[in-house]
């Protein structure tokens, strides 16, 4: 474990578990008699639960956002660059949470978990969530680990818009709210690169219906062809240009064989196909796109985005990077003027980066360093 070590890590990190008993109702109606959700905490908390930082993870991401597990040593939790003791997130004064929600795939009650009426798994059965639904189950995790506000709510991307949700739907528990490369809902361009990722999975020959675990096997071919999408999506033009070019695969170049050659970009993108396929359950992947196409910070104002945002009492730190194309600057603009309207207290910045809508996920020394200055203002003095 020689990552494990390090100075500005948390070190060895392990899930833990709680389970609701109590009803819990989606914003669908549909009900669940009760549920689990799997978190991981870094730091600790004060006497007066008042320094506690919430990350809300995005469509694919876990629980697991910082340090190591005692068997993967050498893997970071998704969000490690932001989370430890002297980084922008810091566990010297600061206790983090980050649960899996509902509806996930990594422990937390969802598709691939047992039905408690059945004994089988949910499968495709399983209830749409939407992102108000893991706000409120978010507040009852709160509420059991002793938390009487969140210091600050954070996210990117999916878990941004839910940092925003959480901003509105409980502005008195919510001191600062960070939302990165986010947008207040989605475009129909977006819609359809989810539809076409959920497609894929659909017409997959072992999707049957959504009831693939009880035949022993899972629609991978689909899973990882949503997966190649989406990640294409996640990239910038330039990013991809100067990562790959048009280079071949070394060793895939035989003049006589022209038909099995492959470039580099195709080998990045099957390879993380593939590797997501084993690692990301199918039904998942669509109720999580689902969600993603449903949410719409402003849908109970009459589409007011202004009258949405004017409930939330938090300071708000609201980033966009520029190479994003899937969730492009002008859509953080969007939630920025509207908090001004509202006369929010905001900031907001566009990084500079060829990284696309990963952006906020990987390293830049702009936008560490920001967000490094802004959280000094979060939690106790």
């Amino acid at each position: 474990m020689p990552n494990s070590g390090a100075h500005n890590s948390v070190g060895l990190v392990s899930p833990c578990r709680v389970r609701f008993e109590t009803a819990f109702q989606l914003a669908n109606g549909s009900v669940l008699a009760e549920h689990e959700l799997v978190y991981e905490t870094y730091g600790e908390l004060n006497a007066a639960g008042d320094n506690a930082v919430l990350i809300c993870h995005a469509l694919s991401g876990t629980h697991h956002a910082a340090g190591f597990y005692a068997d993967d040593g050498e893997r970071a939790g998704w969000w490690d660059l932001a989370i430890g003791p002297g980084k922008p997130i810091d566990t010297r004064r600061l206790f983090v949470v980050c649960s899996n929600n509902i509806g996930g795939c990594d422990g937390s009650t969802g598709p691939n978990t047992l039905n408690p009426e059945t004994g089988k798994p949910w499968g495709a059965k399983f209830p749409q969530p939407q992102v108000q639904d893991w706000v409120r189950s978010q507040k009852l995790l709160a509420e059991y680990l002793g938390i009487s506000r969140w210091a600050a709510v954070i996210g990117g991307s999916l878990g941004g818009m839910q940092a925003l949700q959480w901003a509105i739907d409980y502005p008195e528990w919510v001191e600062h709210c960070v939302a990165l490369a986010a947008a207040p809902k989605l475009t129909a361009q977006n819609i359809a690169f989810n539809e076409i990722a959920r497609h894929a999975i659909l017409s997959d020959p072992d999707w049957c219906d959504g009831d693939y675990l009880s035949r022993d096997t899972i629609p991978s071919r689909g899973v990882a062809l949503a997966r190649m999408v989406g990640h294409l999506t996640y990239m910038s033009a330039d990013g991809m240009s100067d990562r790959f070019g048009r280079e071949l695969r070394e060793g895939s170049f035989t003049p006589e064989a022209e038909s099995e050659w492959v470039f580099q970009v195709e080998s990045y993108l099957r390879h993380q196909g593939t590797r997501f396929s084993t690692q990301f359950d199918a039904n998942t992947y669509v109720l999580m796109t689902r969600a993603l196409d449903l949410f719409d910070l402003a849908v109970g104002n009459h589409g007011d985005l202004k009258a949405a945002v004017d409930k939330a009492i938090a300071d708000f730190l609201v980033l966009s990077f520029s190479s994003d194309w899937r969730f492009p600057p002008h859509r953080s603009i969007e939630i920025r003027d509207a908090l001004m309207a509202a006369g929010k207290p905001v900031t907001y910045a566009n990084i500079e980066t060829d990284n696309g809508h990963d952006g906020f996920l990987l390293p830049n020394q702009t936008y560490e360093a920001l967000l490094t200055q802004w959280m000094q203002r979060v939690g106790p003095a």
